[in-house]
């Protein structure tokens, strides 16, 4: 069925077949279920806006904490290399006076 207006002569021709209960539930049910999926799915196309604006603005989020997380990982390797650089230069200016004194 490509149309609603082929699903009336449809109703129409199963009626005058005169289908037993069951199988008349079984074409009710299945057209409840056929409905909820098409308002399902218009739901879902009228807020998918909605969902992709938080979604993007979740992944850059996520970016930001990312990048955070490095920028501290990196300040925190510094640091001891700084210290090491700094402690060496004490050494080899304690040396070097040492050795002043010496001579």
């Amino acid at each position: 069925m490509e149309t609603v207006q082929e699903l009336i002569p449809l109703a129409r021709e199963m009626m005058a077949q005169k289908p037993n209960r069951k199988l008349v539930k079984l074409y009710v049910l299945g057209s409840v279920l056929a409905f909820f999926g098409v308002v399902i799915g218009l739901v879902e196309t009228v807020c998918s806006p909605f969902t992709a604006a938080s979604r993007l603005r979740d992944r850059e989020a996520a970016v930001a904490e990312l990048q955070a997380a490095r920028e501290r990982k990196v300040l925190e390797t510094q640091a001891p290399l700084e210290k090491g650089k700094q402690q060496e230069a004490v050494l080899c200016s304690r040396a070097l006076s040492n050795r002043l004194h010496a001579s």
